[in-house]
């Protein structure tokens, strides 16, 4: 301190940041750590299987955690069967006893899920759960695990890592084993689910076996051969209305055809009082009177009969 000018001068050994201490800015670096290896994610967790028969809990063998699930558990369903490893839960032996646990249960195996819990504390009194060995460990676990450590308001590293996390034993206890009112409501809700599948699939299979039956009945011999007949009697009526048809447009074409050609044949002419006169012996029509000569005989051919005539006189025509 100096006096004369009023000031004074603090040095300082070690700092933390502004309202984190140590074991929360260790925390903090930690779990980011780890979020950034990808422990965190939703896509490596497990599910929790609906009704486990045997549930591992590891935890204090005389705290309030253990006492509270097994309580649950009771009370819930009481067949199920449950395997108590007990662990420090607090101090330095904590976190090794925590990842001994784990491992031992994984080894032997038979196990459901495993609930790792302790009741309330400081963030001291939690610091086994943020250890990075217990992270791991929980994280290589082949078994479900669920964290259930402190109050509601309290987390810790393992809940990050957890494949479930519950806010206290108790709700560990209570998400674990459904109440047996609920699981006989989801038996009764699979139930109505798999009778609407199957109803479902029969319908489905019906209306495949109905499709089934008529394609059957169409390779019966006797019904293709019906069928084939009923096809052939349509195209009978058609093919006789078709040819009906064509006669009467034929016999139509043939009369106009032929009145036609009695319009223009010879015989019709002769039948309005004209004839024709044909030179013998040769039989050529006389069209001119030079074609003929006084004494020639010649044919004239009339509607009704012929004439035999000779020739006595021959009128020229002029011009």
């Amino acid at each position: 301190v100096y006096e004369r000018r009023g000031d004074y001068q603090i040095v300082a050994e070690y700092m933390e940041p502004k309202g984190l201490g140590a074991l929360q800015l260790a925390f903090e670096q930690r779990k980011e750590k780890l979020r950034a290896e990808g422990l965190f994610d939703d896509a490596r967790k497990r599910p929790i299987p609906l009704l486990p028969g045997r549930i591992g809990v590891v935890t204090s063998p005389t705290g309030a955690a253990v006492r509270d699930i097994l309580h649950v558990l009771r009370r819930r369903f009481a067949g199920v069967d449950v395997l108590i490893y007990p662990v420090a839960v607090q101090g330095d032996q904590a976190a090794p006893q925590i990842v001994e646990a784990l491992g031992e249960l994984n080894r032997r195996g038979g196990l459901d899920v495993v609930i790792v819990a302790r009741g309330g504390g400081s963030i001291e009194d939690l610091q086994a759960f943020n250890e990075e060995s217990v992270a791991r460990a929980i994280a290589a676990s082949r078994i479900p695990v669920i964290s259930a450590v402190g109050h509601e308001v309290d987390y810790t590293i393992a809940d990050f890592v957890a494949d479930l996390r519950a806010p206290t034993p108790s709700a560990a206890a209570e998400l674990v084993i459904a109440k047996r009112d609920e699981l006989a409501q989801r038996l009764d809700d699979l139930h109505a689910r798999m009778t609407g599948v199957m109803r479902s699939g029969l319908h489905g299979l019906r209306v495949r076996m109905s499709g089934l039956n008529r394609h059957l009945r169409l390779l019966n011999p006797v019904e293709r051969v019906q069928m084939q007949r009923r096809r052939l009697a349509e195209l009978m009526k058609g093919l006789t209305g078709c040819a009906d048809r064509r006669v009467t447009m034929l016999h139509g074409e043939l009369k106009a055809v032929v009145g036609k050609l009695d319009s223009l044949s010879p015989l019709a002419i002769l039948s309005r009082g004209y004839s024709i006169c044909l030179r013998l012996p040769d039989r050529e029509i006389v069209k001119d009177s030079l074609a003929v000569d006084p004494g020639d005989l010649v044919e004239v051919r009339l509607h009704r009969g012929r004439l035999r005539c000779g020739v006595r006189e021959v009128q020229r025509q002029e011009g």
